[in-house]
């Protein structure tokens, strides 16, 4: 069972989505320093959540195509965040609001346990992006998540992937074709 792809399909059963949303390439969703409690499915296209720091763009998530996307610290705290999320190519979304997707999840038992696996998967996959971050060979920042999320070199720009494993776009573009060709 895909608990995101289960939890979209009863949202859509029940039309609980609020409005379809369609970002052009480059187009913010949500800006630093603003306050948004929507969840976002993304049908078609990619962002990325980001914050700046130094005047540096530091890329701590990606979003593709059938996932849950939000600023997951406005979500909880309903309060504003650094955070942007940016469209890195057009992109449709779908878009609840938090009160009615907290209606939608007490209904039963059933939704809820499916907010709470995908939640716990965020943890875990949280857990393992803090692991990349600290280690400090890029060739095995690299591995670890090629080997975990192989859909990422697929769907986001080099420049995009090199900011997330905190690397250059040229050591990440070395590192592919030395993988690519073992």
């Amino acid at each position: 069972m895909n608990p995101i792809k289960e939890l979209y399909d009863r949202l859509e059963s029940q039309n609980a989505w609020n409005k379809t949303i369609l970002l052009k390439r480059n187009e913010l969703l949500k800006i630093a320093g603003t306050v948004d409690t929507n969840l976002y499915y993304i049908l078609s296209g990619s962002l990325k959540i980001y914050f700046i720091s130094d005047s540096e763009e530091h890329i701590v998530r990606f979003g593709y195509q059938n996932n849950f996307i939000t600023s997951l610290d406005s979500f909880i705290t309903e309060s504003p965040s650094e955070f942007y999320i940016q469209a890195i190519k057009q992109t449709q979304l779908k878009s609840i609001s938090k009160p009615d997707y907290l209606n939608f999840i007490n209904q039963n038992a059933d939704n809820k346990r499916l907010w709470d696996t995908i939640l716990e998967q965020l943890v875990l996959q949280q857990l393992e992006r803090e692991k990349d971050i600290l280690i400090t060979s890029p060739q095995k920042r690299f591995k670890r998540v090629f080997e975990r999320s192989p859909q990422l070199f697929q769907e986001i720009p080099n420049k995009h992937i090199a900011s997330y494993l905190r690397m250059s776009p040229e050591t990440l573009s070395r590192l592919k074709s030395l993988d690519f060709n073992q």
